[in-house]
């Protein structure tokens, strides 16, 4: 397994771990801060625009899709991020506010953040002992 996989699981591994934990620790200020969020179109085309680059980056950086589950999971982030930042700099505001209204954000908020917890577990423990 290459050096870049392990790297890019540790950092992605941890990042989750503690978005998910710190947004946990306060649901409510999670909830209304991203719910504004969504609705400023300025912050949604600054999110774009970073996530498009971080999606970039990793997929030129790491787009491997063989030698076990952590590099095609590191991909696949790096693949999802992209298209996440496409989608948000190519959909409407008003389009993208559907969908995130769709995503049941403030009902399945600790869904989301098991999910994203579960995921960085996966990463770190993964890279950490590889």
């Amino acid at each position: 397994m290459s050096l870049l996989t392990i790297y890019l699981a540790k950092l992605l591994g941890l990042y989750c771990i503690i978005v998910a934990l710190a947004l946990s620790a306060n649901k409510q200020y999670a909830i209304t801060t991203v719910n504004e969020w969504m609705r400023s179109p300025a912050l949604m085309l600054l999110t774009a625009v970073i996530t498009l680059a971080l999606g970039l980056a990793l997929v030129i950086g790491h787009n491997v899709w063989s030698g076990g589950a952590l590099p095609i999971t590191v991909t696949l982030l790096g693949w999802l991020t992209l298209i996440k930042g496409l989608a948000f700099l190519t959909l409407p505001p008003a389009c993208a506010e559907k969908f995130y209204d769709a995503l049941q954000y403030e009902k399945l908020f600790f869904v989301y953040m098991s999910v994203t917890f579960a995921l960085g577990l996966y990463l770190t423990v993964s890279s950490f002992s590889a």
